[in-house]
């Protein structure tokens, strides 16, 4: 479970629907925190959530959530959001003779433009004289230094683009807010729309469900300082490589 005495006030979670921001929003809620719950349907099921509608691939949505918020602003932001395997059934290219321009573009818009657009907006709705934190959902596989195999190549480059643009951030906001903090979270394979096309090889306890994710991430995200800012860590807390 997570830590006991959860030091915030409000969270905004991009991506409530899914598996793992389902399980932050309830966890959250479970735990005190006023709970702002986005989703492209702009509903939630559970009553005690603000839900909020928004879609990545409009800023203009995003614009009007972060507007909404302006009166109960967040002091933290988690974007679980994100894409593996498109719509139409498209999935990580495992060789760069299957690249297709508009896949390529499409996952980074949903991965890497659409939780800039997100941090564009809700980054100025942080409080200045407190802790505050702004994640995104990254990958391990968006690590350069950790790359060992090659092949799918959109999400890679997707979230390593994503992870370059948390450090900016990171870097940028802390000339104003001196105690917040940027990063992405690896929550590892989690079971959920997004991993399931992947689970079927996967050795017998690697699958974590969306509520030990959710536990984990706000461990991790408990015990960030603003050292840590910038960085990538695992649902263990452990630094991933840039």
């Amino acid at each position: 479970m997570m830590i006991v005495g959860n030091p915030f006030r409000r969270a905004a979670i991009f991506g409530a629907s899914g598996g793992i921001g389902a399980a932050l929003a309830t966890r959250l809620a479970e735990s005190g925190v006023e709970v702002w719950a986005g989703s492209r349907s702009g509903t939630a099921a559970d009553p005690a959530l603000r839900a909020f509608r928004f879609d990545l691939s409009d800023e203009a949505s995003i614009a009007a959530a972060a507007g909404a918020m302006a009166d109960a602003p967040p002091d933290l932001v988690v974007v679980a959001s994100g894409v593996l395997t498109l719509a139409d059934g498209s999935g990580p290219e495992r060789s760069y003779k299957q690249i297709d321009g508009a896949a390529m573009d499409e996952v980074f818009r949903l991965n890497t433009i659409g939780p800039a657009l997100v941090a564009k907006h809700v980054l100025p709705l942080l409080p200045r004289d407190r802790r505050s934190v702004f994640a995104a959902l990254s990958a391990r596989v968006g690590s350069i230094g950790d790359n060992r195999i090659g092949g799918w190549h959109s999400y890679r480059a997707s979230k390593a683009a994503l992870n370059m643009l948390l450090k900016n951030f990171a870097i940028e906001l802390g000339r104003t807010h001196k105690q917040a903090i940027v990063a992405g979270l690896h929550p590892g394979t989690v079971d959920s729309a997004l991993s399931e096309p992947f689970q079927a090889n996967l050795p017998a306890g690697q699958l974590t469900r969306p509520a030990d994710a959710a536990d984990n991430l706000l461990n991790v995200i408990d015990g960030l300082t603003v050292a840590d800012s910038g960085g990538v860590f695992d649902w263990k807390g452990e630094a991933v490589p840039a």
